[in-house]
């Protein structure tokens, strides 16, 4: 699990921007209010920050306190709000939804009806899709697939190649990195 941790801390690292700063406490820490970004823009279905490498839609939202850079791609009537953060070659389309203070980035797919909340992180290939959930401190990554009705939650990491579908619960601190659960 520390190692896991480790590799997580580095790829986020790896996925911030410079540019975007800190706008920590006052009068910027209003979005309305702050500058923006040489090379950003913010989102016109919400205000959230997005670089101009990225693609939102319009009918998409990203919320006020929420990020979609690099060359991620929110689609549809998708959401991200929150603090969430979606970079890297991410995807997020239908009705899914990213938000607290959730992560997705790498080549992740998010589609359907699906959710990644709390503290989640969706990473590398993994794809989140259905009605399936991510949420807590919940960690889904590699070529992982999370779908159907499905939750992954509190502790949990599915990772490697396991498919976690159905109305699967995995939860805990439980680790699944191949096979099935159902």
């Amino acid at each position: 699990m520390r190692e896991v941790n480790k590799i997580v801390d580095k790829l986020l690292e790896q996925g911030e921007p410079e540019e975007v700063p800190d706008w920590g406490e006052g009068p910027e820490s209003d979005p309305e209010r702050r500058p923006v970004p040489q090379g950003w823009h913010h989102h016109s279905n919400g205000g959230g920050l997005v670089q101009d490498t990225a693609y939102v839609a319009d009918t998409a939202y990203v919320g006020r306190n929420a990020q979609v850079y690099g060359n991620a791609e929110v689609h549809d009537t998708a959401q991200v709000r929150g603090t969430a953060w979606v970079f890297g070659d991410a995807l997020v389309s239908g009705d899914a939804q990213v938000f607290g203070d959730a992560r997705v980035f790498g080549d992740v797919w998010i589609s359907g009806h699906a959710r990644v909340s709390g503290n989640a992180k969706v990473f590398g290939s993994a794809q989140v899709f259905g009605n399936a959930q991510v949420f807590g401190n919940a960690q889904v990554f590699g070529n992982a697939r999370v779908y159907g009705n499905a939750w992954v939650c509190a502790n949990a990491i599915v990772s490697g190649n396991a498919l976690v579908f159905g109305h699967a619960r995995v939860y805990g601190n439980e680790e699944i990195d191949s096979g099935e659960r159902s």
